[in-house]
């Protein structure tokens, strides 16, 4: 809209399928987009325009670009997407083109250095509430229940903590940044059987990408299309464990498991997001006419901003196990600060 109404951009075209779309053997032609076909799409989860993982020849998206007259391509996406931006940006400097590359934030993990916030990740984190309320309603219903929620969140926690501070009811947050063990004395089966034995019930929060060191496998990970590792899940992992370890000591408790992340991905935005979005939208149309390139748009210190590409991508946003935003969750939760058992001095199974 900023594009056609504001600096009278009649031709803009969204490349299908991610990077895939710039490929010489694209899975579809790109959609032209204008002010009719677009209206609505602030209502709607996903993307018209699809996405896609794995890389792609950098020369042949160049091509693709010169062959459709881009003067700025605008990708949405993460970390993977700006690593790829940025490689579109050497290689436009090395033909010596006249095309800007500008970033739009769009990754609900909300791990790209040097932004306050990535656009949906509140509305992430408010989809996650109702899960978090169906655990604790299970967890409350039976003697001994447990409800676990996963949230996404390979390397970052973000998710999980501001779930976990938007809503009281949940007594453990366990996220990549902060180790934890299982067994022994201090370990977290030990503190989730002090909790049950004190209270009755307790409700577990827990980021995709937490204790994936203690889940073991005799074959090496195996790894996406874009060379991510794929993640086992620790939320399954955990129910086996938490069940197992309960019926060692012969206390009976009651699991229940729930996994939302997807149908929580997939959501419309939200109001805050929505407003968010637009105003992302209308900076990057700014920044590119502007003459900028290999940067993204982003909010810090509530102020709209330009960070460069290199620098947003040089390693993930994480939480600070010493930050505020942490010590919060431990208020809130009550969980000790190191969940880390000794087993030297663990207790005998009765």
């Amino acid at each position: 809209m900023t594009l056609y109404f504001v600096y009278g951009v009649k031709r803009i075209v969204g490349f299908r399928y991610g990077y895939a779309g710039l490929s010489a053997s694209a899975p579809e032609p790109p959609l032209l987009l204008n002010p009719q076909n677009v209206e609505r799409i602030h209502e709607l989860g996903g993307t018209i325009l699809g996405s896609s993982r794995g890389p792609q020849n950098v020369r042949e998206m160049v091509d693709t670009l010169v062959g459709w007259n881009v003067g700025i391509l605008f990708a949405i996406g993460g970390d993977g997407t700006m690593r790829g931006a940025h490689a579109l940006v050497e290689e436009i400097a090395r033909r010596n083109l006249k095309i800007a590359v500008i970033g739009v934030p769009k990754t609900i993990d909300n791990d790209l250095l040097w932004i306050e916030r990535s656009f949906g990740f509140l509305t992430a984190v408010e989809a996650a509430r109702p899960a978090i309320a169906a655990a604790h309603a299970e967890a409350t219903g039976v003697r001994n229940g447990i409800g676990l929620v996963k949230l996404m969140g390979r390397e970052s926690g973000f998710i999980a903590v501001a779930a976990t501070l938007s809503n009281p009811d949940v007594n453990f947050c366990l996220i990549p940044e902060v180790p934890f063990t299982l067994r022994g004395e201090g370990g977290f089966l030990q503190v989730l059987e002090e909790r049950l034995r004190r209270r009755g019930h307790a409700v577990i929060v827990v980021a995709e990408g937490a204790g994936q060191d203690l889940i073991q496998g005799s074959e090496p990970p195996q790894r996406d299309a874009s060379g991510n590792v794929r993640l086992r899940d620790i939320g399954l992992f955990l129910k086996e464990q938490i069940e197992r370890y309960f019926a060692e000591i012969q206390l009976p408790v009651n699991v229940k498991y729930i996994d939302p992340s997807y149908a929580i991905r997939s959501l419309p935005a939200n109001s805050n997001d929505s407003a968010y979005c637009l105003i992302l939208g209308q900076n990057a149309v700014h920044a590119g006419m502007a003459g900028r390139t290999d940067m993204l748009v982003g909010y810090w210190n509530r102020c709209f901003t330009h960070v460069p590409i290199p620098l947003a991508v040089r390693a993930r946003k994480q939480v600070d196990p010493a930050g505020e935003e942490w010590k919060y969750v431990l208020l809130t939760t009550g969980q000790p600060a190191r969940m880390v058992g000794r087993l030297d001095r663990q207790r005998p199974v009765t």
